[in-house]
């Protein structure tokens, strides 16, 4: 069969550093499966470089053949070691979203945003910040809605064309706001990789958790969420997809696949051979 692009969140999705239980062998399982030809693997992350290449070597994760980072404004292609960040692919993205902030920098957004106040968010340490991302903790019961109606009413105003994603940490009870270029987020990443390494929407899936994962799982791409998301995701999500007559893009783990329990990595492998019904036999184990 042609090859799978099997995308995936990391924290929370394959890293299992929520308040459920992992199922002991479901990492392992999730290793050996990417580690077969059929399979091309993209990380898709909040994370900067340096951060993911921390979680891959804590989690003892397989290393990926792309890592999108930053929330989808950042594009890696890996070759052994090596992030070869300078090569066309990211370059060709960067110009990409670069078109939603022609006349302006990330310097920019925090200064207008600074003249916000009462709105319970603060900037996030610099390592963090990207060229094209600007992010924030929150408070976790923030209004979210009003405050990105807020933020994104302001930047309009200033023609700074841009995306307020929102997502709830859930292991340190905080809330992440990320303000990316309006072209840039995990979905547009992802099917620019696609385009690139064409690989047909019936051959990509992703996996995801919270909400900064929300435009990829509802975009009608094949998607999977783990069974530790959080009930509002599940719920948000097949609100927009039923909203949409898409319902059948999501597959949400409910923990039957070789008696694991369907969160993190165990979800992930159950999603796919959802999906893909002839993995189940590079699963060892499965049925």
């Amino acid at each position: 069969m042609k090859t799978i692009l099997l995308c995936s969140d990391l924290d929370r999705t394959l890293i299992p550093n929520g308040r459920q239980p992992e199922s002991p062998q479901a990492r392992e399982l999730f290793a050996r499966l990417s580690a077969r030809q059929e399979i091309c693997l993209v990380y898709v992350s909040g994370r900067n470089e340096r951060l993911v290449k921390e979680a891959v070597s804590k989690y003892a994760l397989p290393e990926a053949d792309f890592v999108i980072g930053d929330v989808g404004t950042t594009l890696y292609r890996i070759k052994g070691q090596r992030w070869t960040e300078q090569w066309c692919l990211d370059k060709k993205w960067q110009q990409e979203i670069g078109r939603d902030w022609p006349e302006c920098n990330r310097d920019d957004v925090v200064e207008l945003l600074a003249d916000i106040h009462g709105l319970g968010f603060r900037l996030q340490e610099e390592e963090k910040q990207s060229r094209y991302k600007v992010s924030y903790y929150t408070d976790p019961d923030l209004e979210i809605q009003v405050v990105q109606d807020r933020i994104s009413s302001l930047l309009d105003e200033h023609r700074i064309c841009s995306t307020v994603v929102w997502s709830l940490d859930d292991a340190e009870q905080c809330g992440l706001l990320d303000i990316l270029p309006r072209r840039a987020n995990k979905l547009q990443a992802i099917r620019f990789l696609m385009e690139e390494e064409r690989i047909p929407e019936t051959h990509t899936v992703f996996a995801g958790d919270s909400g900064n994962d929300l435009h990829a799982l509802t975009s009608g791409l094949q998607a999977i969420l783990v069974k530790n998301s959080a009930a509002d995701i599940q719920q948000a999500a097949l609100k927009e997809l039923g909203r949409k007559g898409l319902t059948d893009c999501l597959y949400i783990a409910r923990g039957d696949l070789h008696g694991m329990n369907g969160n993190y990595a165990a979800g992930v492998l159950e999603g796919l051979v959802h999906f893909y019904p002839e993995t189940a036999a590079w699963v060892p184990g499965s049925r």
